[in-house]
């Protein structure tokens, strides 16, 4: 017995030593470096070392300004998911042209680093989000990235205008050991730093004058991290980071505004506006006008009647050329072409408004994806949209041709809330708030007729859809051309009680309608979806708990963006089984705050259980706070869609 233990203890100790020695030959593999920050972020996939930002302002003798911004970034990679960041890409436009770009990468082996230069690089068009620039990408890849390895990247660009200056972000979805920010301008020049969520941040700033020049400086270390959440509405309301503006700059004889408040911003968007749809309107475009008005009694009529005519005949394509993300074409080549971006739509409606008699305002406006105001943040940055505005009698409609299916009344989902820079000609403008649509606009009416087949429940629906809900419907649906594809989409979106819901039939009313509700009508079946316990029937109503939908993680710690406010009523009137009474009808539910209100009801009728459960849904967004309130109310709402109906067998 005393040798076995001896012997196991031998093996213990082996064991001990073999994996202490794995360890060390492991952690030897890299440098102290990387084991210390390792440990540090072990959630982190790399960690930018070096974050060094140069931005140069001079004036030139042609009293331009010159402006270049420098970057210099060095990161160090902590797993192996290296593979995935060794893919790089730099975008560019024309007003911002790179001028140089030098990368490297470094394979830690052998306790040392070798260096491996960027030869390759591969130019891309990019044609999302370019409503202010012809967006390309300089693509490349790091040679031999692995854990423990690092990039080192070195570009500067030049900046073609002087109100484009790029934000300052001083931290972001990934640990930064050290970030510096240089920003030397001219004395002649006026700069108005704007700060966004820096607060908490220990950002070090100085500021000197030497040989001419301002020089400012930004320093911060030692950045944690930034958790990414889905659905925040945008990382720009979470990010720390500084705009620089330049407000203006003086020559030897004047001096230049740039960006000093929001009537600068419009005389430049003004100045590239003025001289668009100058020649005569295109006879064809004027006939059609007067053709789609001719029957129209109000002046409302008529501007309905247009704007729906180009959301539906003018095909929205978003791609643009350096300034030209800023000019609308003439209204006559969008109409002979049938397609343009959003500034394109707003000049033929404009155009058409006017051969109507009727006055348009070009309107430029930031989807809600910007949180900026005109007033804090007077730069382009504050928006990327444009439409018209159109005003009768103290009230304005905001036209946004670009959508499909959009009423008069509704402006488009994601500019909801947002101001909105209305022009009115040379120097004359106003700001005006977008209002945003009451949940009882988006409506989700849904009334369903049951019935029990053993443990099967089946059933004739009727869901109604009005508002931002039904345009959803509308745009999905275009691409559903088939019997098969249309019933797959309506069993996955219409689905109820459980994933055995099954529609066998449905029919379509007042599909594609801009001013009625869209309703389908079908036949469906819920299989062993009843239980049956002995002489008992348990049956829950709570075929659609939509509110479980808005509930988020517990531990977010980010705001929460909702597309629109919404209401839901679901009525379902289920038949008692024939030699079966109701023995238990669950109680009556009611539950009100300022961001959701919520009823649920039982009553009895003749041989029929009526279910109704209403859900008004009072917010676009939520803090992290409210949504502690808001997920806490949800789970009493949860806990009444656990309760069932009970019916019992008689004699």
């Amino acid at each position: 017995m005393a040798q076995f233990i001896k012997q196991n203890r031998i093996q213990y100790l082996s064991l001990i030593l073999f994996l202490f020695g794995a360890l060390f030959i492991a952690q030897a593999q890299h440098t102290e470096e990387f084991n210390t920050l390792k440990n540090k972020y072990p959630e982190a996939s790399f960690i930018r070392l070096i974050d060094k930002i140069q931005i140069s302002v001079k004036l030139k003798n042609n009293d331009e300004l010159e402006i270049k911004q420098s970057f210099f970034e060095e990161d160090l990679f902590l797993d192996e998911s290296a593979t995935y960041g060794s893919k790089k890409a730099l975008d560019f436009s024309a007003f911002f042209e790179l001028e140089s770009v030098e990368a490297t990468s470094y394979e830690y082996k052998d306790g040392k680093y070798k260096a491996y230069k960027v030869e390759d690089f591969v130019e891309k068009d990019e044609l999302d989000n370019s409503f202010h620039d012809d967006t390309k990408s300089l693509n490349f890849i790091y040679p031999n990235l692995a854990e423990g390895g690092k990039t080192k990247l070195e570009y500067t660009e030049i900046v073609k205008n002087p109100r484009f200056i790029s934000p300052i972000y001083f931290g972001n979805f990934y640990p930064i050991k050290n970030k510096k920010v240089i920003l030397i301008a001219d004395d002649e020049i006026t700069l108005r730093f704007k700060e966004f969520n820096t607060k908490g941040y220990n950002i070090k700033f100085s500021k000197e004058n030497k040989r001419g020049s301002n020089i400012y400086t930004w320093e911060i270390s030692d950045v944690d991290e930034i958790k990414y959440e889905s659905a925040v509405p945008t990382y720009k309301k979470v990010l720390p980071h500084i705009i620089p503006i330049i407000t203006s700059y003086k020559t030897k004889d004047k001096e230049v505004k740039v960006l000093e408040d929001v009537s600068d911003l419009y005389d430049w968007y003004y100045s590239m506006v003025k001289d668009i749809n100058q020649q005569p309107t295109d006879v064809a475009l004027v006939s059609l006008v007067n053709d789609i008005t001719k029957d129209c009694k109000t002046n409302l009529e008529k501007v309905r009647a247009i704007y729906y005519w180009t959301q539906k005949n003018i095909k929205y394509i978003d791609f643009e050329y350096a300034l030209g993300g800023f000019i609308p074409r003439e209204a006559n080549d969008v109409f002979n072409k049938k397609y343009g971006d959003c500034k394109d739509n707003s000049s033929i409606l404009f155009e058409m408004l006017k051969v109507a008699g009727l006055k348009g305002y070009l309107t430029w406006i930031g989807t809600r994806s910007i949180p900026y105001s005109y007033t804090e943040l007077p730069t382009p940055m504050v928006d990327n949209h444009m439409i018209l505005s159109y005003k009768e009698d103290d009230k304005t409609y905001f036209l946004d041709a670009t959508g499909r299916y959009l009423p008069l009344e509704m402006p488009s989902s994601f500019i909801q809330g947002k101001e909105a820079l209305i022009g009115n000609g040379e120097g004359d403008f106003y700001i005006e708030t977008v209002p945003i649509m009451p949940p009882e606009n988006n409506s989700y009416i849904e009334k369903s007729q049951l019935s029990l087949k053993e443990e099967q429940l089946v059933g004739i629906g009727e869901t109604s859809l009005s508002g931002y809900y039904k345009i959803d419907y509308f745009n999905q649906l275009e691409s559903k051309n088939s019997e098969k594809e249309l019933k797959d989409y309506y069993t996955r979106k219409l689905q109820k009680g459980s994933n055995k819901f099954l529609i066998q039939s449905f029919e379509e009313l007042n599909k594609y309608s801009y001013n009625k509700d869209f309703k389908i009508n079908y036949q469906f079946s819920i299989n062993d979806y009843a239980k049956q316990l002995g002489d008992e029937i348990y049956v829950n109503l709570n075929l659609n708990r939509e509110i479980s939908y808005f509930r988020s993680e517990d531990d977010r710690e980010n705001e929460i963006e909702v597309k629109y406010k919404s209401y839901y009523h679901f009525e379902n009137s289920l038949e008692v089984p024939e030699h079966y009474s109701i023995d238990y009808l669950p109680e009556n539910f009611k539950l009100s705050n300022k961001y959701f209100k919520c009823n649920i009801s039982y009553t009895k009728e003749l041989n029929k259980v009526i279910y109704k459960h209403e859900l008004n849904m009072n917010f676009l967004t939520l803090s992290a706070e409210e949504q502690k309130l808001v997920n806490a109310a949800i789970k009493k709402v949860e806990k009444q869609y656990k309760e069932t109906v009970v019916f019992k067998k008689t004699n």
